[in-house]
């Protein structure tokens, strides 16, 4: 009596452990995230065979609050975080967008942080925002000003992509960053008004006296097709345009 009750004793235990191990294991197999059927565990360090797995996730502290304006702030002085990238250490960055290659001595303009009212912006991550992107075209649309948000962006997010899986194209007047493991890319296409004008040439856009289509983006709309995040900036062509209306019409 006692042995039997003994092996019942031990079927029982043996039973709750298989139903631990099976439900750590669904567990596991569900917490395991894939994007577009790639599990997002990432291997970057070297060699490849001591490569590290890393469980990349966003949370809610990668939110912003819906309350938090992030246009009402002030510059405040960071030397310790920032900054994110140097022009010695991102190779897409145009001679337009390099202070430095063009000439100035000092490095203190690169350690500004933006500091919103009354909320904090999150910590960039480049793998949580590679996540985000994978599988998709994330694309800047705009003049100078916008090419340097598009260039400043790829250089925060290529130091943690390796050699070899990442790649940058120009073809007027696009300019495509691409991480070939995430399927993903950042692009810049220029259209310094938006609609279309006559100085929407990608190299050759100086002209005399600038003529806006206000009621068409025919041309430029169908490269824009199929990308799933589009960002538009034209404000600085506008009020320019704004301030000589203003000159002649006092």
């Amino acid at each position: 009596m006692r042995r039997r009750t003994t092996v019942q004793s031990l079927i029982t235990v043996a039973t709750a452990l298989l139903l631990i191990v099976g439900t750590a294991r669904l567990l596991l197999d569900n917490f395991t995230l894939k994007s577009n059927g790639r599990q997002i565990f990432q291997f970057y360090s070297e060699p490849e065979v001591y490569r590290q797995r890393r469980l990349v996730f966003a949370s809610s502290k990668d939110q912003i609050g819906e309350s938090c304006n992030v246009s009402g702030g002030k510059w405040i002085w960071d030397n310790k975080t920032y900054p994110v990238y140097t022009e010695e250490s991102c190779p897409y960055l145009s001679n337009q967008t390099s202070c430095q290659r063009n000439g100035r001595p000092d490095s203190f303009y690169q350690k500004w942080r933006w500091q919103p009212d009354g909320c904090n912006l999150p910590w960039f991550d480049p793998l949580k925002l590679l996540d985000i992107l994978s599988g998709k075209r994330l694309m800047f649309i705009g003049d100078s000003i916008q090419r340097g948000q598009f260039e400043s962006m790829v250089c925060m997010v290529q130091s943690v992509i390796p050699e070899g899986k990442k790649s940058f194209q120009t073809i007027p007047p696009m300019e495509i960053f691409k991480a070939e493991e995430y399927n993903a890319s950042i692009e810049f296409y220029w259209a310094p008004f938006i609609v279309e004008s006559i100085s929407d040439h990608a190299t050759n856009h100086t002209v005399l006296k600038r003529l806006v289509y206000l009621d068409s983006i025919t041309n430029q709309g169908k490269r824009w097709q199929g990308v799933d995040m589009l960002v538009f900036e034209s404000y600085d062509w506008w009020m320019y345009v704004l301030k000589q209306i203003q000159t002649l019409c006092p």
